[in-house]
């Protein structure tokens, strides 16, 4: 059965790898709003200029 020092190691590893797997979720949706905006915005200027000439 595990020691006490075991399940403190065992409870910090899980701790580690739960806030890296939502940091993971947070930092990957984060990219896609932000390229998706860059690319919209791209989209929109292209139309701009082709609207202006």
């Amino acid at each position: 059965m595990f020691e006490f020092q075991q399940y403190l190691g065992f409870l910090l590893f899980l701790t580690i790898l739960t806030i890296g797997f939502w940091l993971m979720i947070f930092l990957v949706g984060f990219v896609h709003y932000w390229l998706g905006g860059a690319i919209m915005e791209l989209i929109k200027e292209k139309r701009a200029k082709k609207d202006a000439e």
